[in-house]
């Protein structure tokens, strides 16, 4: 399965809101809190961009305020084309002013998550990761440990997202194993992620996208992405099995 991919920041996103359809700004006044706005307000950006683009659709604000967002029942997002349910699956993600969006052309589960590196105590790792989980990351080094856990942790996010059921389930409930992710480290029986350069690994796509797998209790196995840079993990997973994630050409988005 194709899936789309794009990032979006706060600094992208236009002070009008002429992109949004009237019930959008309704909601978007009845939210309190201006971090909780300006998150939403990233979101629908970073979602509408991805769709104009996927479905080679102008990018003209009058076009974009075709596009919305609605919650299915388990609140998970659908898409409407100007009031049309869209045969297209979506995901959505943001963390630290950064929003991300994947889309799939076609129906079928797809999760997307970021996530932050940044240290976690013992008791945060027994209480969220399954044993398996917990025994790859005694296995790490120190230093690489806070971005092994955000990659696990990402991916989790991610295939309960794909589930449409979010933290509304135990995190345990789902098991990430990365694939060719680990190699050894010197001689201290330890192993470190594999941060070796593109081109001295089998191609993974052009932003080094690495693989994963998530089990979930339900015998259903997602096959997944993950990679990291500039402090944030980012992960995708679906079934359909995803192709490495093709970045969104920005320009179709931006068409008139």
């Amino acid at each position: 399965m194709d899936v789309y991919w794009l990032e979006q920041s706060e600094a992208d996103v236009p002070v009008e809101n002429d992109w949004l359809r009237a019930s959008e700004v309704a909601r978007l006044d009845s939210m309190r809190f201006a971090k909780r706005r300006d998150d939403w307000r990233l979101g629908r950006w970073t979602a509408k961009r991805a769709l104009a683009a996927c479905l080679n659709v102008s990018g003209h604000p009058r076009t974009l305020s075709d596009i919305e967002l609605r919650p299915a029942p388990s609140g998970a997002p659908e898409v409407f084309f100007a009031n049309k349910p869209m045969p297209v699956s979506i995901s959505l993600s943001h963390r630290s002013a950064v929003a991300a969006c994947a889309v799939a052309l076609s129906e079928g589960a797809l999760g997307c998550d970021l996530e932050a590196i940044e240290p976690h105590s013992e008791a945060f790792v027994e209480d969220y990761f399954t044993a398996e989980e917990q025994a790859l990351v005694a296995w790490v080094t120190a230093a690489d440990r806070p971005r092994l856990l955000a990659v696990l942790w990402s991916a989790k996010e991610s295939a309960l997202k794909a589930l449409r059921a979010g933290l509304r389930l135990d995190t345990r409930c789902v098991s990430v194993s990365l694939v060719d992710a680990l190699q050894p480290e010197g001689g201290n029986g330890g192993q470190r992620l594999d941060d070796r350069p593109l081109a001295t690994r089998s191609s993974l796509g052009a932003q080094d996208w690495r693989p994963l797998l998530v089990h979930c209790t339900e015998e259903q196995l997602f096959h997944g992405w993950w990679y990291h840079t500039s402090g944030l993990v980012r992960t995708l997973v679906a079934a359909p099995p995803p192709v490495s994630p093709i970045l969104v050409d920005i320009q179709k988005a931006l068409k008139y």
